[in-house]
C-alpha cells in the first residue's frame, strides 16, 4: 500500500496495539507523523495505550524534572491544538486514563476539583498525556535517526552574561557557583576537588566546561579556572561528565565523554594534571592520543556517555560506559592493562530491558560490616557492589545491592531487589546525575548529588543562576543487607549557630507549633517522634500497591486527616500559612506490616506561578517497636533536603515561596492525625553562610 490516508494508518496502529506489538505501532506513528499525517482521535488513544502498558506514559516521570516545566509543557499541547488536534471524548477518556495510570490524576484532588469544578485538573491531565506522547515519538524519531539528545537546548539563552544575580531563592549553605548554570569528585593531596558541568556564559544548559572548585572541608569552596574546556578534535563540541581516579601512585586522571561532532557523536578521553607537585591541580592537559574509548559499530555512539572511576581485578583497570541499545539500558564494560590502551569486553557488565538510556552509572563496593567506605579496587567476601545509574527517560536514579563475579565481568542484583524503574533511590525527590568517590582521609564513601530547577527556564534567565550540588552524604550499607543508609558529612555542622530545642511537646489532632527564634530560611533541623500505639494507623488500600509512594502522597497530603499521621515539619512556611512545604510521616496497617511513607509535597510551597510543584515520597523500611521516627531536614531557601529514620531514605524538594522568604520564613512542627504525637526531641540551629566560590587566591 503505497499511500495510505488517515483512517488506514488508524487501523495499522490499532491493529498493532490490540496484538499487543507495541514497537511496531510506534515505528507506524512515527512514519505517520512524518509522512505529513496527524493524529486523530482513533489513532491517537492506541498510541497513548501502548505508551501507557510499556513505558511510554511512565515518562511522565519526566514532569518530576527538566522537561517537568509546567508553561513548556502547556506550549506543546499548545502547538498540536494549533496544528489541528481536538480530542473528542473517546480520546479524552484514554488520556484520563492514561493520566490516572501514571498518577496525574492526583492534581483532579485540588480544592478546585473538590469543590466541583475539575477542569483545571482535567486541562493538567490532557497535557500531560499529549506532551508525553509528543516527547515519546520524538525519542523515537531522533533515536531512529541515530542521534539521542540529552539536554534541552535554547540557544538563545546559551550566552545571555549575567549583571546582577539575584539572590531571591539563592541557597545559602549549598554549593553553588557565583552565577549561571551548573561532576567528578575527588581527594588529592589534602584538598577535595570537585568538577562539575557549567555554562560560563549563561544561566541554561549550554557551553558546558568541567569548572573546578577546591575544599579542605566539603563545606567551604573556593573556585579555580575551569579544568577541562572544548579544544581539540575529540571534544570540539562538548566536554561532558566523567569521572576522577587516583592511581596507586597517587596520580590523579580524568575519564570524560567528548562530543566530536554536531550530529552529538560521544566518545571517552582523559585529562591530567601538568603539574603533579600543585596540590591545587589548575592546570590539566588533554594528550594527543585521545580517545581512550571508540563506540564500535554495536552501540549507539550519540548514547554513550559518562565514564565510571576505574577499578582493579585480575590484573586490568576496568570502567564503565553508560549507554543503551534500543530500550535496554546498558553498562559497557572496557579493559586495560596500562590504563591507556583500553578493549570492549564481551558482554556488558549488567543490562535491564525497557529502563531506557543509562546516564552517569556508579559502580563501587560496600563494606558488609561498619560504616567504613572502601576503595574501589576492594573485592572479598564481605564486600557487596552497587550499580547506581541515571535514568535519562525519567530524570531519576535506582541502584541495586548484589555481586560482582570478576573472572566473567558480570554483575548480579540481590534476589528479590527490584531491578527497574521501581528500584531503590538514592533520594525520592529532585536528585541526578549523583557521582560517589573513596575519601581516604577519613575512609568514607562520599556521595554528590545534584538537584535542578523547577521553576522556567525564562525564570532561572531571569536571576542569573541555576542548579545547584546538594549536601555532600555519607553512604554505607545498612546492617539489614537490604539497602544503603546515608547521612550529611559531619563536616556540616561546622555552620550550626544559634540553637533552639524542643522536648517532649505533646501535638494534638490540627496542632501546629511553630520553633521560633531561628533563622528559618536558612536552617539545620534534627527531631525524634513518638506516639503511644499503632492502632489507629490507616488501613492500606491494596489498590495503592501498584501506585508509586508519591502518588499515594499525593492523595493522602499533609491536610488530608488521619490516624497515625500525617505529622512531621512545616519548612520555609508564612505566617498564617498561605505557603509552607510539609515534610512528614504517615503510616499506615497493611496486611503483613505497618507500611510508613515520608512525604516532601511542594504543591502548598509557593503562590507563584508557573512552578513545578510535585509530591515527593518514598515507603521507609524502619522498625516501629519503638514506636518512635526520626526526621532531618536541611532547609536553605529553596531547597528542602530531608532524612528519615537514621538515614534510611532521603528526599529532596525544589520550592520557590513568595511571602516566606528570607526573615518572613518560620518553621513548625504539626500533627493531623488523630492520634496524639510527642516531639520527643527536637534540635534546630540558624546556619551560618560558608565560604562559597570565592576565586582562590594564587
Amino acid at each position: 500500500m503505497e499511500e495510505r490516508d488517515p483512517v488506514s494508518w488508524s487501523v495499522m496502529i490499532g491493529g498493532f496495539v490490540k496484538n499487543g506489538d507495541y514497537d511496531h505501532c510506534f515505528q507506524t506513528f512515527r512514519e505517520l507523523i512524518r509522512g505529513g499525517s496527524k493524529p486523530d482521535n482513533f489513532s491517537l488513544p492506541f498510541v497513548i495505550k501502548a505508551c501507557r502498558d510499556t513505558m511510554g506514559l511512565i515518562m511522565g516521570t519526566l514532569i518530576h524534572s527538566t522537561c517537568g516545566k509546567p508553561n513548556e509543557s502547556w506550549v506543546l499541547f499548545d502547538e498540536m491544538r494549533k496544528d489541528g488536534f481536538v480530542p473528542d471524548k473517546v480520546a479524552m477518556v484514554t488520556i484520563v486514563n492514561a493520566c490516572a495510570k501514571l498518577g496525574a490524576m492526583n492534581k483532579s484532588r485540588d480544592q478546585r476539583c473538590r469543590a466541583g469544578d475539575c477542569s483545571n485538573a482535567f486541562q493538567f491531565c490532557v497535557f500531560v498525556a499529549v506532551t508525553v506522547l509528543v516527547l515519546f515519538a520524538l525519542v523515537l524519531v531522533l533515536s531512529n535517526n541515530g542521534v539521542e539528545a540529552s539536554h534541552k537546548i535554547y540557544p538563545r539563552y546559551q550566552t545571555l552574561n549575567v549583571e546582577k544575580v539575584k539572590q531571591l531563592h539563592r541557597t545559602g549553605y549549598h554549593f553553588q557557583p557565583s552565577k549561571h548554570w551548573i561532576n567528578a569528585p575527588m581527594y588529592y593531596k589534602g584538598l577535595y576537588h570537585l568538577f562539575y558541568q557549567y555554562n560560563p556564559k549563561g544561566a541554561v544548559w549550554g557551553n558546558i566546561v568541567w569548572a573546578h572548585s577546591v575544599s579542605k572541608d566539603l563545606i567551604n569552596w573556593e573556585s579555580l579556572e575551569p579544568a577541562i574546556y572544548p579544544s581539540k578534535w575529540f571534544d570540539n563540541y562538548g566536554c561532558w561528565s566523567g569521572s576522577a581516579t587516583v592511581l596507586p601512585n597517587g596520580d590523579p586522571v580524568i575519564f570524560y565523554t567528548g562530543i566530536v561532532d554536531e550530529h552529538n557523536s560521544q566518545i571517552q578521553n582523559y585529562a591530567v594534571p601538568a603539574n603533579l607537585s600543585d596540590p591545587y591541580l589548575r592546570k590539566w592537559v588533554k594528550p594527543d592520543d585521545n580517545p581512550i574509548v571508540n563506540p564500535d559499530a554495536s552501540v549507539n555512539g550519540s548514547a554513550f556517555r559518562d565514564p565510571t572511576t576505574a577499578w582493579r581485578a585480575d590484573g586490568h583497570w576496568k570502567i564503565l560506559v553508560g549507554s543503551r541499545r534500543k530500550h535496554r539500558g546498558v553498562a559497557y564494560l572496557y579493559k586495560s592493562r596500562d590504563f591507556k590502551k583500553w578493549v570492549k569486553a564481551k558482554h556488558p557488565l549488567h543490562s535491564v530491558q525497557g529502563t531506557g538510556m543509562w546516564e552517569c552509572p556508579d559502580f563501587f563496593p560496600v563494606s558488609l560490616s561498619g560504616e567504613k567506605g572502601l576503595d574501589p579496587s576492594v573485592m572479598g567476601q564481605n564486600v557487596k557492589h552497587v550499580l547506581k545509574v541515571s535514568l535519562d527517560m525519567t530524570r531519576y536514579e535506582y541502584y541495586t545491592l548484589g555481586t560482582y563475579d570478576k573472572t566473567k565481568d558480570r554483575y548480579f542484583p540481590d534476589e528479590g531487589l527490584v531491578d527497574g524503574w521501581a528500584g531503590l533511590r538514592l533520594d525520592y525527590g529532585n536528585f541526578y546525575a549523583s557521582k560517589t568517590f573513596y575519601d581516604p582521609s577519613t575512609h568514607r564513601r562520599i556521595l554528590w548529588g545534584w538537584a535542578n530547577e523547577s521553576d522556567a527556564v525564562q525564570q532561572d534567565k531571569d536571576k542569573g543562576w541555576a542548579g545547584i550540588q546538594l549536601i555532600p552524604r555519607k553512604v554505607w550499607l545498612d546492617p539489614s543487607g537490604k539497602q544503603l543508609l546515608q547521612w550529611p558529612v559531619v563536616e556540616l555542622e561546622k555552620l550550626r549557630g544559634h540553637n533552639v530545642q524542643l522536648s517532649h511537646q505533646k501535638l494534638n489532632k490540627g496542632d501546629h507549633v511553630e520553633v521560633k527564634v531561628i533563622t528559618a530560611a536558612q536552617a539545620d533541623v534534627d527531631v525524634t517522634f513518638s506516639f503511644p500505639s499503632l492502632d489507629k494507623a490507616e488501613p492500606f488500600d491494596p489498590k495503592w500497591a501498584k501506585l508509586d509512594a508519591l502518588d499515594v502522597c499525593a492523595r493522602k497530603g499533609s491536610k488530608a486527616l488521619g490516624g497515625l499521621g500525617p505529622f512531621g515539619l512545616l519548612a520555609l512556611a508564612s505566617e498564617k500559612l498561605e505557603e509552607f512545604t510539609p515534610v512528614f510521616f504517615r503510616v499506615f496497617k497493611a496486611a503483613a506490616k505497618h507500611k510508613v511513607l515520608l512525604c516532601s509535597d511542594a504543591r502548598s510551597s509557593s503562590l507563584g506561578e508557573g512552578l513545578y510543584k510535585p509530591s515527593f515520597a518514598g515507603f521507609v523500611d524502619v522498625d516501629l517497636t519503638d514506636k518512635k521516627l526520626s526526621l532531618r531536614s536541611l532547609i536553605d531557601h529553596s531547597v528542602v533536603e530531608s532524612f528519615g529514620a537514621g538515614g534510611r531514605i532521603a528526599i529532596t524538594s525544589r520550592v520557590y515561596p513568595t511571602t516566606a522568604v528570607f526573615g518572613k520564613a518560620r518553621l513548625f512542627v504539626f500533627n493531623n492525625g488523630s492520634e496524639t504525637i510527642t516531639v520527643e526531641r527536637l534540635n534546630a540551629w540558624s546556619m551560618n553562610k560558608p565560604v562559597m566560590n570565592v576565586p582562590l587566591k594564587s
